[in-house]
């Protein structure tokens, strides 16, 4: 889908920063359902009407059959697929250690299932795999066709200019870490702005993944236990609008303002864009946003980024 064909309409600008933005997570933790859930959940997702804020079912490579199979006998004797052609489902791949060996897996997998008929039929579009060194980053994306959209994870500790200018270089999008279900597992406010500002400055889209539930920044628990530990987690909207500021040409020390606010009342958003104390962001610097900066998020649920938006009042 091609975000610029969608122009803001009656006040959702929000909507702009969502469009397909939601990469559906739920084989990870904290939901970690089992296949048969998490297919059973994708397939009402894409039949609700908050379908066009949903992504791609993000699946590790060495599960695409298990998925394939899943998803097929949830869909088999479905009304709505017969004599309706369906659209395939939109796969994001996660590569381990063996990339070549789950790309070879990825290539066999499309070749097979990229047909349509009256069961289910799928095709992974991006891959994700994790690289450190700019060298490891090179030789990933030598074995990664770039007719996929390939983000490479790195980590943020440190200086992270050098790996997002290889990852750019290579034809590449970056990837990073924002949390998880343990208190380190979040970057520090400068270590994400750096990586933002990198990211943008480089001229290299990315994705953000895990703690990323909410819209905005706020303690909250790390999993859905009833004992579950608390922390300060970022908001997808913090996230979005931090790096919208970084490529209006803002400072990090504005973009990490941003990534920090905590009051919703701080964001206006109207039909033609979205202000936050004193500056303004256009719904087209939102769209460039979204197809130059900030593709999507990985979250395990769909349904608790947009609730609490709704919460919000923005939705």
């Amino acid at each position: 889908m091609t975000l610029g064909q969608h122009a803001p309409h009656r006040g959702a600008v929000v909507r702009t920063l969502l469009l397909d933005a939601i990469d559906y997570a739920g084989l990870f933790p904290p939901a970690q359902l089992d296949m048969p859930g998490a297919v059973a959940e994708y397939a009402s997702y894409l039949e609700s009407n908050d379908a066009w804020a949903l992504g791609r079912f993000v699946v590790p490579a060495t599960r695409l059959e298990e998925l394939a199979i899943a998803a097929a006998d949830a869909l088999d004797g479905d009304p709505a697929s017969l004599g309706v052609r369906r659209d395939p489902w939109r796969l994001g791949a996660l590569l381990g250690a063996d990339i070549a060996a789950d790309v070879e897996r990825v290539l066999v997998f499309n070749a097979s299932h990229d047909v349509d008929d009256d069961r289910w039929w799928g095709r992974v579009q991006s891959i994700e795999l994790r690289a450190s060194t700019p060298d490891a980053i090179a030789e990933a994306l030598r074995v990664v066709p770039a007719d996929f959209e390939r983000f490479v994870e790195i980590p943020v500790v440190g200086e992270t200019r050098a790996l997002v200018r290889a990852i750019g270089r290579a034809g590449g999008r970056a990837k990073v870490r924002t949390g998880g279900t343990t208190v380190d597992a979040f970057p520090s406010s400068d270590e994400l702005v750096r990586f933002l500002a990198a990211c943008v400055t480089e001229h290299v889209p990315f994705k953000a993944t895990a703690g990323l539930h909410h819209p905005l920044r706020g303690d909250y628990p790390l999993t859905y236990a009833a004992d579950s530990e608390h922390s300060t987690m970022y908001g997808f909207l913090n996230a979005f609008l931090a790096a919208a500021l970084l490529h209006a040409g803002e400072s990090e020390a504005v973009a990490r303002q941003a990534l920090e606010e905590q009051q919703s009342a701080a964001f206006q958003f109207d039909d033609t864009g979205v202000a936050w104390r004193g500056r303004r962001l256009s719904s087209q610097q939102l769209l460039a946003t979204r197809e130059l900066a900030m593709r999507s998020f990985g979250s395990c649920s769909f349904r608790e980024p947009l609730d609490d938006l709704a919460s919000l009042g923005l939705l």
